[in-house]
């Protein structure tokens, strides 16, 4: 399966975590993440990671064109709803273009965790058909 992780600032070492935690489930997947997160996580985890250009570059954008050629399988994006970013249409259009493709999405710690595991249960290979 196709699994995209973003993070916003404040959020780029709870995915570095997140990550460690399950590295297992991740590493049978093929992951995509913007830029600067991707990094991250290849540096703590030894994860191979297809990265995007950083989110404010324009990394959301090339991962929402994933998303709309159904790409991309599930996405968690850890975010950070008390500090907007300037950039925050492009935020709000991966949320949006995730629930106009039926591509299920994790915002916080929390999904994340039901989703990962329902990916290492099999519970997300209605996508595949």
């Amino acid at each position: 399966m196709n699994v995209g992780l973003i993070a916003h600032d404040s959020k780029k070492k709870l995915m570095q975590n997140f990550c460690i935690a399950y590295r297992g489930i991740l590493s049978k997947n093929e992951l995509y993440a913007t830029g600067t997160t991707g990094r991250l996580i290849e540096e703590v985890t030894n994860l191979r990671v297809h990265k995007y250009l950083a989110g404010h570059l324009g990394g959301q954008q090339q991962m929402a064109a994933q998303i709309t050629n159904n790409g991309l399988d599930m996405i968690i994006f850890l975010r950070d709803p008390q500090h907007p970013k300037s950039h925050e249409p492009d935020v709000n259009d991966v949320v949006r273009l995730c629930d106009t493709y039926n591509i299920p999405i994790a915002t916080n710690l929390a999904t994340a965790e039901l989703l990962i595991r329902a990916l290492e249960n099999g519970d997300l290979e209605w996508r595949e058909m």
